[in-house]
């Protein structure tokens, strides 16, 4: 006989009454949304054969660390899982694009990708909901007004209202069906406790270390972390110290040593090869798939003044930082820090090991809340620092890395 699976509203109370978590009023409001989707998702017969399906989705957004993601958890973990996939908004991205190629050259290939979905799931979680890719941007209207006009139910969580996803990114009216379907489709809840739990007490597992001053002093330490993780440093004779290389979606990635002590597969890198450079999120993604321990050594501080520079249309920005009067070459000028780019990597890659599970050990010239003062990125990095806060835990470390759990975890 197969193990009862509570509902979410149940799920909730017996954490409640065991004393697990505090009763969060906000919280409770917003899992009575997330218990009607689940009824309508697990009583509905047939669904298969219907042709048109009332369920809505459930919009969940507010600041960091006010437990969206555990929300979330608690909803996936209520369904069977033949009805649902949960999924980083990224991951999903990825999977849209590679079914993209299997249909060109079809009429209306997103109508094609939408009904895949449907034909496996009833369900679809995206934790993290976030748009800066003016390539996403693009296919998200129709995309969800498929998904939603299939039946499928559809559960977001994001750091932003609905009305600010994609704020003043190029070319943004060709976004606004996708935020016109989410509210049209989608229970709207706003999480907006005073409580930040991943400020809680935490019992420490630093995995963040300031540099020291010399030298001689952080190359000890950066021994030290190696050894920690059972790796030895592979410097041959007359190379240079990231003499060895990594090849990553077909591009090379120089790193300073890799092994497997036990079960930990662990990779170690400078922040200079892993997050400068032709890097992308989903470089991110299979570097967390190959490894389950990442050490990036030596990042600098990563705010700065910003200036205006040339960036050719269509490359990965946030959209917050354009210069509406770019030229008409095919150019827009956009305000950026000499190390934003960077920084959006190092964001993009926290994002990847937090969601996955992977131990990331970090060492940097400052301490993390100096990491990045200023900047067009304050609001992605609020998220970064959190996160990092709570992967600096024995509570965190002790769910990392399990192969097994890519998408449903």
């Amino acid at each position: 006989m197969s193990p009862v699976t509570l509902s979410p509203i149940n799920a909730y109370q017996e954490l409640v009454a065991t004393k697990k978590i505090t009763l969060d009023n906000n919280q409770q409001q917003a899992v009575e949304l997330l218990e009607q989707l689940h009824l309508a998702c697990t009583e509905q017969t047939s669904w298969f054969k219907k042709k048109q399906f009332t369920l809505k989705g459930v919009y969940l957004w507010g600041k960091v660390g006010r437990g969206k993601t555990f929300l979330m958890d608690l909803f996936a973990n209520s369904l069977p899982d033949h009805l649902y996939q949960r999924q980083h908004f990224h991951h999903f991205m990825q999977d849209v694009y590679r079914q993209l190629k299997a249909y060109q050259g079809k009429p209306d290939p997103l109508k094609h990708v939408a009904y895949q979905f449907h034909q496996q799931y009833r369900v679809l979680c995206f934790d993290e909901f976030f748009v800066s890719d003016i390539g996403d941007a693009m296919l998200l209207g129709n995309l969800l007004q498929h998904l939603f006009e299939l039946g499928i139910a559809v559960v977001f969580t994001s750091n932003c209202a609905p009305d600010e996803l994609y704020r003043n990114g190029l070319q943004r009216a060709r976004f606004l069906p996708a935020i016109a379907a989410i509210k049209q489709y989608a229970s709207i809840f706003h999480l907006d406790g005073e409580q930040d739990y991943r400020h809680r007490v935490l019992t420490s597992s630093p995995c963040y270390f300031v540099l020291p001053p010399k030298v001689e002093q952080q190359a000890e330490l950066h021994q030290k972390l190696l050894k920690q993780q059972g790796l030895v440093q592979q410097q041959a004779e007359n190379s240079a110290p990231n003499a060895h290389q990594i090849t990553i979606l077909h591009r090379h990635i120089s790193f300073i040593t890799q092994g497997q002590f036990d079960k930990n597969k662990a990779i170690a890198f400078n922040f200079s090869d892993l997050c400068l450079g032709p890097r992308s999120h989903f470089d991110y993604v299979e570097l967390a798939r190959l490894f389950n321990t990442i050490l990036l050594f030596d990042v600098p501080v990563l705010s700065g003044n910003a200036r205006e520079t040339i960036k050719a249309r269509g490359t990965e920005d946030n959209g917050s930082n354009i210069n509406l009067a770019a030229s008409e070459t095919g150019q827009r000028q956009v305000v950026l820090a000499p190390m934003d780019d960077g920084a959006r990597r190092f964001i993009a890659l926290v994002d990847e090991c937090y969601d996955r599970r992977i131990k990331l050990i970090i060492t940097a010239d400052v301490p993390l809340n100096q990491l990045y003062s200023s900047g067009s990125l304050m609001f992605e990095f609020e998220r970064t620092k959190s996160r990092l806060t709570e992967m600096a835990s024995v509570e965190y470390n002790s769910t990392v890395y399990n192969p097994n759990k890519l998408n449903k975890s």
